[in-house]
């Protein structure tokens, strides 16, 4: 049976004020009102942690080639050693090891997934997180662990980018090229090159004239602002400071530069939803008395969960466990097949209801100005955004030194004087601007043509999926052998997207593990194979475009423009990951291509 509707809430004019709402926010140019960090404003994405190297080019040849340093890359290069593979070269264009927990060192940084479930091979390094919600810094040293323990600098290349990939038929390599000059070959590739890496701007007008101080918050200004990642920022204290962007990022920046600035001025498009957060340090007896497998148990119950599969109880009582049935509206997962389609509607958006507005009786209870309080509402749905976290947040607006700016109307802030900010007719002068306006998400090398990838007959990548991506599970290409990529893309996901990558990783160690094994000439999906996939996600995807053009724009949408349905499995990551350990047990053999009997079979594809 369906739910009853409460009585205080009223769904058809929800609809209507969430209507309005995401009206006042929408604007023709959608994404492109965005603009990246290159050309000339590549300045905003220069490494400000790690000094340049000068270093010769370099043309030794590897077994394996690992694009992407972060904990896709990692784990990726961390299995492949445990399987006997030690030619294995880490490359990214940042200084270090890290990828995300590189670049955002903004002060306040945490991670907003249980730390215990989110860093990977915890039992293996022998590491316990400190925290619950950890630090950035905690994490960002956590990927140097790994990279220490499994000898990962051994061969890496920072602060380099791989330009060309081009596959050599007669050698059977990958000949890659680098804007450090480097020539070299690799029989495999990897390519995990992230998606919250690469910053994006907004088009404003006159951001490129403004005389005072600007930086993205994924390149965080330390000499600018003094202090460090638990705040401290004594260069503020006689500063007019603004922030762009109130997304994960600006919920966790915002109190500290609240707090360390003379005038902090918030200004904001679309609030985001701000639960309980509920971080502490961890409990040293809890952790005394776990045993063996305990993160691989915790790490699936909660993946579990999320997914909507049943589970004897629930390891990780949190903002995200509690609210499943909703998080279906965006991400992959089992639905509840007891209740029919608008029977599930209709619980779900009741569900949703309560869920928002307690999240904005909150804002209520904790803001003390009913104006400001009142900006602060969001009005969408639950999963028409990321969901928000922080016990802080939402405290910084009863400080006399804040401002927050309601920048939905007008297409949002109006331009950028040389000394100030200007929304609708009203200027507000500033020293300094802080970009916490988030990334260009999921556009990889590969993706975005940076990385320009010719397989066999020089065929660019790019064009072979002119009607849209064609892989196996993913994770390759007819036509480009031996190339491998880590992601979101025709596969299944999940708000923990370690997880996800962790899982992904071990599937292509494995692969590669399995073809030395077997003398494989190279790895490679048949036509058929990977068209068969293609159908089988689209036969799956459930439609998620009628809810996304309901929401107010964001990344989610592509800016209230388009939908992100049919990219990914829908059934979900726990009964994705059961099909890749079926596949590896009974089919693996189809796509390793060791004579030319072989390259001429046809695969039969596993059937979901």
């Amino acid at each position: 049976m369906t739910r009853s509707a409460p009585t205080t809430i009223n769904l058809e004019a929800l609809r209507a004020k969430y209507a309005a709402e995401r009206d006042r926010r929408i604007r023709p140019d959608g994404v492109n009102q965005y603009r990246p960090a290159s050309g000339e404003f590549g300045y905003y994405a220069k490494d400000p942690y790690t000094p340049w190297i000068d270093r010769d080019p370099v043309n030794s040849a590897v077994e394996v080639l690992v694009i992407g340093a972060g904990f896709g890359g990692l784990l990726t290069s961390a299995f492949l050693r445990d399987r006997g593979i030690e030619s294995v070269r880490l490359m990214d264009e940042a200084g270090d090891v890290g990828g995300t927990w590189y670049w955002n060192r903004y002060p306040g940084i945490h991670c907003d997934i249980e730390s215990y479930v989110y860093m990977p091979l915890l039992e293996e390094t022998g590491y316990i997180p400190k925290w619950r919600y950890a630090p950035g810094e905690e994490i960002r040293e956590h990927a140097v662990r790994i990279a220490t323990q499994y000898d990962l600098y051994r061969d890496a290349l920072f602060q380099t980018r791989a330009t060309a990939l081009h596959w050599n038929e007669e050698q059977r390599q990958w000949m890659v090229e680098t804007d450090r000059g480097d020539r070299f070959s690799a029989r495999y590739v990897v390519v995990s090159s992230g998606t919250l890496t690469q910053p994006k701007l907004p088009g404003i007008p006159g951001i490129e004239s403004f005389q005072g101080h600007t930086f993205h918050t994924s390149r965080w200004d330390y000499g600018y602002t003094g202090g460090s990642p638990e705040g401290g920022m004594y260069g503020l204290r006689d500063k007019r400071v603004a922030v762009l962007g109130t997304g994960a990022t600006g919920l966790q920046v915002v109190p500290h530069l609240a707090e360390d600035a003379h005038q902090l001025l918030v200004f904001q498009r679309t609030p985001s939803t701000v639960d309980i957060r509920d971080n502490h340090p961890t409990d040293p007896h809890w952790a005394a008395n776990l045993g063996p497998g305990w993160q691989q148990e915790r790490m699936e119950n909660f993946l579990n969960v999320l997914a909507g599969e049943p589970v004897d109880r629930s390891l990780v009582e949190d903002g995200w466990t509690a609210t499943p049935h909703l998080q279906r509206m965006i991400l992959t997962g089992a639905v509840d097949e007891s209740l029919s389609a608008s029977e599930r509607d209709h619980r779900d958006e009741f569900e949703d209801a309560e869920t928002m507005e307690r999240i904005r009786s909150r804002v209520e209870e904790i803001v003390d100005d009913p104006h400001t309080a009142q900006i602060l509402k969001p009005w969408y749905r639950y999963m028409c955004k990321r969901p928000g976290f922080s016990d802080t947040y939402l405290q910084s607006f009863n400080r006399s030194n804040v401002e927050l700016v309601d920048a939905a109307d007008n297409g949002g802030i109006t331009q950028v004087t040389d000394t100030s900010i200007v929304v609708g007719e009203r200027e507000y002068p500033v020293d300094c601007i802080v970009f916490a306006t988030g990334f260009d998400v999921g556009v990889s090398g590969v993706v975005s043509g940076s990385l320009p990838v010719h397989g066999r007959g020089g065929r660019q990548l790019l064009e072979t999926w002119g009607r849209g991506p064609r892989t196996l599970h993913g994770f390759y290409t007819h036509g480009f052998p031996n190339l491998f990529h880590l992601g979101g893309m025709q596969n299944a996901n999940s708000v923990n997207f370690v997880h996800i990558l962790q899982e992904q990783a071990h599937h292509v160690a494995e692969v590669i593990s399995r073809a030395d094994c077997e003398g494989a000439r190279w790895v490679e999906p048949t036509v058929e194979d990977q068209e068969a996939w293609y159908q089988t996600v689209q036969a799956t995807a459930r439609d998620t475009s009628t809810f996304q053009a309901e929401c107010t724009p964001g990344y989610y949408n592509g800016e209230g423009t388009r939908s992100i349905t049919g990219m990914t499995f829908s059934p979900g990551p726990v009964v994705f990951h059961r099909l890749l350990r079926h596949w590896r047990q009974h089919n693996i053999n189809d796509v390793l291509v060791c004579s030319d009997r072989d390259e001429k079979r046809r695969l039969t594809t596993t059937q979901v």
